[in-house]
């Protein structure tokens, strides 16, 4: 069981970056970044922006494939010290 503030850390994470939800896929290896992020995805509503953070090297390129696949936005990307942190909007 998690420690009772970290959705507390993760929502707060998420808010100062902009985003309306995080998932924190960190140790997870391809497929499973992009798949968690889907599922996230389909329950947010269109124009909502997820924060997603990942290890896995492989989303560097997973992601924003995903992204243009299923006509999401990225709306940015960037590498803080091996996490990649990706800020997507859901399309329509």
């Amino acid at each position: 069981m998690a420690p009772p503030n970290t959705s507390f850390r993760a929502e707060t994470a998420a808010l100062m970056s902009g985003a309306d939800a995080e998932l924190d896929v960190s140790g997870y290896q391809c497929p499973l970044p992009v798949l968690k992020a889907s599922k996230r995805l389909s329950a947010m509503a269109p124009g909502s922006v997820l924060r997603l953070i990942a290890t896995d090297p492989a989303a560097a390129i997973d992601v924003p494939h995903f992204c243009n696949e299923r006509h999401h936005q990225l709306i940015s990307s960037s590498n803080e010290n091996g996490r990649l942190i990706f800020l997507i909007r859901k399309g329509s």
